[in-house]
């Protein structure tokens, strides 16, 4: 049976890592790349198990994914983020996968917990690329939500079960995270030449709120719902004020 690198990213992931590993336990290697935490994630890590190598020159997202890279050795390779989970359900699909052989490139949607509360009656937005045949990835690609490039083009297959993603946690937490995809987002768009502004700002954000309160049915989710989607369209919003106002302060890109 072809055997499972699980690849993780940290920076100060004390908090939810040790659950990420365990939900992982049926990885036949578990490898994190950690930029040089101080809270003791890297620590617990090791602790459980998983390989860890530590990177303090922060480079980006996708220089950590392609260092994540080099230190795999599993036929198939799932990016898993530190604020992720498994469920029994997708560990048994994703078994069966493997099982099969299948060398597709297989994505999947989320289950957003926010603020102590599954959002399971909220529709998921969009899909991410977790699963590869390791030896198809070239490198990885792009500022935020970066990308593999694939030596090999593979049919695109999607999970039936969706993956639990620890999303916002607390309003505090939130405002951090808020500020860092903002600022991440905006430097994407400044190097496509994009432009920003308060207007467009608003109406990114408006647009983005009324498609997950809505259509998407967060508004069924009570106030974790709510907050949730306007977090989102917050984001949105400085995004594009950033790209108008922080331009000449876009050097130095924010660690996750």
């Amino acid at each position: 049976m072809p055997q499972l690198t699980v690849a993780i990213l940290t920076l100060n992931e004390a908090r939810r890592i040790a659950s990420c590993i365990r939900s992982a336990h049926f990885a036949d290697q578990i490898v994190v790349v950690d930029s040089a935490s101080k809270d003791g994630t890297a620590e617990i890590a090791r602790s459980l198990g998983a390989e860890v190598h530590v990177y303090d020159d922060w480079q980006g997202f996708a220089v950590q994914r392609d260092r994540l890279l080099t230190h795999a050795t599993g036929d198939y390779i799932f990016f898993l983020d530190a604020d992720e989970e498994f469920t029994p359900e997708l560990e048994a699909e994703l078994k069966a996968v493997l099982a099969s052989g299948d060398k597709s490139v297989w994505e999947l949607r989320w289950i957003q917990v926010a603020f102590g509360r599954p959002l399971t009656l909220m529709r998921s937005s969009g899909s991410v690329q977790r699963l590869f045949w390791r030896a198809d990835i070239e490198r990885f690609e792009g500022v935020v939500h970066e990308h593999a490039v694939l030596r090999e083009q593979r049919p695109l297959r999607r999970f039936k079960h969706r993956l639990l993603h620890h999303s916002r946690e607390t309003i505090h937490g939130s405002l951090l995270k808020l500020a860092q995809y903002a600022q991440l987002g905006a430097v994407k768009r400044a190097r496509l030449g994009k432009t920003g502004g308060i207007f467009r700002g608003f109406l990114s954000a408006a647009s983005n709120f009324f498609r997950l309160y809505f259509l998407q049915r967060g508004f069924m989710c009570g106030p974790q719902g709510f907050l949730y989607c306007l977090f989102v369209s917050l984001e949105s919003f400085f995004r594009y004020v950033a790209l108008r106002y922080d331009r000449s302060h876009m050097q130095t890109l924010p660690k996750r």
